[in-house]
């Protein structure tokens, strides 16, 4: 029995025990992890050097970029560390750190794709008033304002998470601090204020998430009532990435959630983690950069610029 002002770290659930599975571990991450760095990066890249693209819809891709680089190296890097050096330990600050960071970052990007959905539903339905609802400084405000969403719920979070004593031990089931994990540990009834604080996130999701699909309600059909196939087409292709988005965002961490207890097992609560926390942040770049052809040509763009000028500092170096 242990209580939470005598913990000095905690004990992450190992992947695998032999030494060549944590190998391998430690290199299906590194890619997964270096492919959302570059696609990210590309993205961020892109949009801030490129200032065709200084509008509303790539301001928030911009942040949404920033927001899954943080919350895949929130995890992902110090899972990777465990396996390298076989160990499974996190210091007690360091899973503090990665409770509000990644809390934080999660619920920031929910509310970034819920004022994605608002500016995808004055392009399409209010266009002529779009320049007015979306200015510049509308959009910082929405887009500061999903950021401290974000931090005043990890804030929340953190704080009553951690004051809570734990006398279960220090073995968190899962590859990161996870809060549900940690409350594993709680006493018995002494999770009850956080549960509550689940409790008034939950709702809040749910309000989002109501908002996104009554949004996109009107805003197919306001498509279906455009005449041309050209410009329903070019609808759907401002709409259809930020809905994948959604769709895998919302999907994977409904199930991480809210799956049953009775299917519950150590292995696929594994699985399922990895989905909503590495795949999403992953593959975005991937989805947004898909159908859009402005990103297209601007990734193009500033691919073979950079190409160019490693050739040319190649080329100088080896005269």
């Amino acid at each position: 029995m242990s209580n939470s002002s005598s913990l000095t770290e905690f004990l992450l659930l190992a992947f695998a025990d032999t030494r060549e599975l944590q190998l391998l571990h430690f290199l299906l991450f590194l890619g997964i992890y270096l492919a959302a760095l570059l696609g990210n990066s590309l993205i961020i890249t892109a949009i801030a050097c490129n200032p065709h693209l200084y509008t509303p819809m790539y301001f928030f891709l911009l942040n949404l970029a920033i927001l899954d680089l943080g919350s895949i190296s929130t995890t992902v890097p110090k899972s990777m560390a465990n396996s390298l050096w076989n160990t499974r330990t996190i210091c007690y600050s360091g899973c503090a750190a990665q409770v509000f960071l990644f809390v934080f970052l999660f619920s920031a990007e929910h509310s970034l794709l819920t004022v994605m959905a608002y500016d995808r539903y004055v392009a399409i339905c209010k266009p002529l008033h779009y320049g007015i609802l979306m200015d510049s400084k509308t959009c910082v405000r929405m887009a500061a304002a999903a950021w401290a969403s974000g931090f005043l719920n990890a804030v929340l979070h953190t704080a009553n998470t951690f004051s809570i004593p734990l006398c279960q031990g220090n073995t968190v089931d899962q590859f990161f601090c996870e809060i549900p994990q940690i409350l594993k540990l709680s006493c018995a009834d002494s999770y009850l204020r956080e549960v509550e604080a689940l409790v008034v996130s939950l709702c809040l999701v749910f309000g989002c998430f109501v908002f996104i699909v009554l949004s996109y309600v009107q805003i197919f059909t306001a498509v279906l009532r455009i005449p041309s196939e050209q410009g329903q087409h070019k609808a759907f292709s401002m709409c259809l990435p930020h809905l994948a988005v959604v769709s895998l965002f919302v999907s994977t961490g409904l199930f991480a959630y809210l799956k049953p207890s009775s299917v519950s097992s150590p292995a696929l609560d594994l699985v399922v983690t990895v989905l909503y926390s590495v795949v999403p942040p992953t593959v975005n770049p991937l989805i947004y950069s898909m159908r859009n052809k402005e990103l297209q040509n601007a990734l193009r763009k500033l691919i073979s610029w950079t190409f160019f000028s490693s050739s040319k500092i190649t080329f100088a170096l080896c005269r």
